[in-house]
């Protein structure tokens, strides 16, 4: 009984909550329409309501902005506009808060090149990070082995978490995409990407030592 109970809420509530989420979005979405004069909203000149049409008036203003922020003074007048934003103390704060988080869910793909296993906060302990480059310069010389650059995000927010610089031989490669590690990062562990390879010989020893098992 209890096993066919959560089976059924499994079903229902991610589709319930998908479905109060969408209508939340397309209802904050239609209300851009009171941008619009009066007489050249489509519910007093259709008569009635549609549902939706703000989604499509939401796109259109997006894609523009877009469009004129891409170019040089499109850029130059954002600057300005976050400059004024950036003295107002109360504003400033949200703003650069709700800023950082888009562009890091928009640039991890770019910023983030692969998912890392590292033992971290000691040894003993593994946490998922994100290789973030090869470092390079002084900080290179001067370590005398090879270092990567290495994000270990935070849960359940991934947009803070602390920066480290750790020997290439001292981190584990995984096959996982980086979607997939911010999703178990989020999650808290919950979400687990599936991995379909088997267990083989070709593992090398330290990776058996990190999963918990003795190669042959």
């Amino acid at each position: 009984m209890k096993r066919y109970l959560i089976a059924g809420l499994l079903v229902w509530v991610p589709l319930g909550v998908t479905v109060m989420v969408v209508r939340l979005l397309v209802g904050f979405m239609d209300q851009t329409l009171v941008l619009l004069p009066a007489k050249y909203q489509p519910d007093n000149l259709l008569g009635f309501h549609i549902p939706g049409l703000g989604v499509v008036l939401s796109v259109i203003i997006v894609l523009s902005t877009g469009i004129v922020v891409a170019n040089l003074f499109g850029r130059k007048l954002v600057q300005l506009w976050e400059n004024m934003l950036a003295r107002i103390p109360l504003v400033r704060t949200i703003y650069a808060g709700v800023k950082q988080i888009l562009e890091t869910v928009f640039s991890s793909g770019q910023s983030f090149r692969k998912v890392l296993l590292v033992e971290y906060p000691r040894k003993g302990l593994w946490t998922l990070g994100f290789q973030s480059g090869t470092t390079r310069g002084e900080a290179q010389a001067k370590t005398g082995v090879e270092v990567i650059n290495v994000f270990i995000p935070t849960t359940p927010n991934p947009t803070s978490g602390f920066f480290i610089m750790v020997p290439r031989d001292e981190v584990i490669e995984l096959d996982m995409s980086v979607d997939d590690g911010l999703k178990m990062i989020i999650s808290a562990g919950v979400v687990v990407p599936e991995w379909n390879h088997e267990w083989s010989p070709e593992l090398d020893q330290k990776q058996a030592k990190a999963l918990g098992k003795q190669t042959p």
